[in-house]
């Protein structure tokens, strides 16, 4: 019998010339050149070849071999001494709650995990596109209302058990600057992108530590470590939630070693959210399907796992602009266009879809 629909299942339909990336050649080049087996393979080769064990190639690739080797399980080492060991997790026992999870992102993971079985909770001010999937239940909520997440949280508990997932994925952006943004635009963003992650911390929390175990996932976003022009206030709200993300962590790390955190922190993603926003290079800046982050996202909670996903490449490094002079930094900015990129802002109408559903 075979098992549940898996997200590898889901294929993007990115043109094939979109696909050349510099997280395809980062990747190649990881499962090559940085990859022991390959590494062993040149010492190997130069045995069968009859070359004597300290002639100088065969001497210098087992250096080869042996450097690559160290870094290979240093990346290991390193996530466990920074994040501690995986928590068991069981697909079958585990209920989870996705903010904003009647679109995009949220909307993938909550029906990938609903076809394998798990119980999911989705608060949305919206339902789901497309309708409620199996094992996925709709609980409308506006996050940003502390009293609207406690009377969902009672009902999930009512209807599903103890959540044990947490997913804040919620996120509205109004992509215009900082004089054209009305108050009730920016106070909605903070609303939903950040205090929303407060109020279900607070709510669902308690319970993963009564039960001794969860999983605490947070998306930010790449823009909060840099912001472009017209994202002042999506951008500071990512800010904050990943400082919130950060410091819950650190409080669960010696406390509650069995409740991970993970915070997501993508670029620009081919959702509705950001629609018509042009990327200033789609091969250093490539634009991310929703499904790459997902499985990435999902592969994570499955094994019980806390850290960092930080999609594509360039997120990973995106900090160390800090570091450098601050006409370096202005420097790359022009170079990147990115300060430009919010010029074909389209977007979702997020007060006009709240409207319509009430």
């Amino acid at each position: 019998m075979s098992g549940p629909p898996s997200i590898s299942s889901f294929q993007s339909d990115k043109p094939l010339l979109e696909s050349l990336t510099i997280d395809l050649l980062i990747n190649i080049f990881g499962h090559t050149f940085m990859n022991p087996g390959f590494a062993l393979l040149l010492p190997l080769a130069y045995r069968a070849q009859t070359y004597h064990y300290l002639s100088p190639p065969v001497i210098y690739s087992s250096i080869y071999f042996v450097i690559v080797t160290i870094l290979f399980f240093w990346k290991f080492v390193n996530k466990r001494l920074a994040f501690g060991k995986k928590r068991g997790f069981d697909w079958t026992e585990e209920v989870v709650v996705i903010t904003g999870g009647s679109s995009g992102l949220g909307l993938l993971i909550a029906e990938t995990y609903g076809m394998r079985g798990v119980s999911v909770a989705v608060l949305d001010v919206r339902k789901p596109e497309g309708g409620e999937a199996r094992n996925v239940s709709f609980y409308k909520c506006d996050v940003g209302d502390k009293k609207q997440v406690a009377a969902a949280a009672k009902e999930i508990e009512r209807d599903l058990g103890t959540p044990t997932v947490l997913i804040n994925n919620a996120a509205v952006v109004y992509g215009k600057g900082i004089l054209e943004l009305s108050d009730e635009e920016i106070e909605k963003t903070f609303s939903s992108n950040t205090l929303s992650a407060f109020h279900t911390i607070r709510q669902f929390l308690p319970g993963m530590q009564r039960l001794g175990k969860g999983s605490l996932i947070t998306v930010s976003s790449v823009l909060s470590s840099v912001s472009p022009a017209n994202t002042s206030a999506y951008s500071a709200s990512k800010a904050a939630i990943k400082s919130l993300h950060n410091s819950v962590t650190a409080e669960l790390m010696y406390t509650y070693p069995t409740i991970k955190t993970l915070l997501v922190c993508p670029g620009q993603l081919s959702t509705p959210l950001f629609d018509g926003v042009v990327t200033p290079s789609t091969f250093f800046a490539p634009v991310l399907e929703p499904v790459e982050v997902a499985k990435e996202i999902i592969a994570a909670i499955d094994e019980g796992a806390g850290g960092v996903i930080a999609m594509p490449a360039y997120a990973r490094w995106i900090g160390v602009m800090e570091l450098l002079p601050d006409s370096w930094q202005r420097g790359l900015r022009w170079l990147s266009g990115c300060d430009n990129a919010m010029a074909g802002f389209k977007g979702r109408e997020v007060k006009a879809e709240v409207e319509n559903d009430e």
